[in-house]
C-alpha cells in the first residue's frame, strides 16, 4: 500500500495540541486532483466543519488550478464535501461541543489512487506552551550540534 504526502499543515501542528487524528476522503474536481498531486496547494488557514444536515465540509484550504485544464469556472478557494461514515460524524460532533475543541486539516495524502485528508480533533494551544516548544527544539538542536 503506498502512501505519499501531498500537502502538510506545519503550522496546525504547532498552534493546536491534537487529540485524536482520522481519514477523510474528498470530492474534488479532475483539475484538482492532478493539481495536488503535483503538490500545489495549501491547507494554512482551512478548517473543517460540520454542518447542520450532517455533511462534512474542507474550508478555506486553497488548491491551485491544474495549469493544463480549462479553469475558467474554477475556484481555488471553494467549499470542499469530505466523506466521513455516520458513526464517524456523530463523534465527531459529539467531540465538538466540548468548549475549545475544533477540527483542523494535518495533511492532504494519496493513498493507492484516492485522495485522502487527515483531520484532527484539536485544541488550541496557549503562547506559554509554544514558547516552551521552541525552547525545547533549540536545546535539542545545540545538544546534537554540540554532540557532532
Amino acid at each position: 500500500m503506498s502512501e505519499k504526502v501531498l500537502l502538510n499543515n506545519k503550522r496546525a501542528r504547532f498552534d493546536y495540541q491534537i487529540i485524536d487524528t482520522l481519514e477523510a476522503g474528498m470530492v474534488l474536481q479532475g483539475g484538482e486532483v492532478k493539481s495536488l498531486r503535483a503538490g500545489s496547494g495549501s491547507l494554512a488557514g482551512s478548517y473543517v466543519q460540520i454542518l447542520e444536515d450532517k455533511r462534512v465540509v474542507l474550508l478555506g484550504a486553497h488548491i491551485n488550478p491544474y495549469k493544463f485544464a480549462d479553469n475558467r469556472d474554477y475556484d481555488p478557494d471553494r467549499t470542499r464535501h469530505l466523506l466521513l461514515k455516520k458513526k464517524q460524524i456523530d463523534s465527531l460532533s459529539v467531540a465538538l461541543s466540548q468548549k475549545g475543541l475544533s477540527l483542523i486539516p494535518l495533511s492532504i495524502i494519496a493513498r493507492e489512487s484516492f485522495i485522502k485528508l487527515q483531520i484532527g480533533l484539536c485544541r488550541g494551544k496557549k503562547q506559554f506552551e509554544k514558547r516552551e516548544v521552541i525552547k525545547k527544539r533549540d536545546s535539542e538542536r545545540q545538544i546534537r550540534r554540540f554532540v557532532r
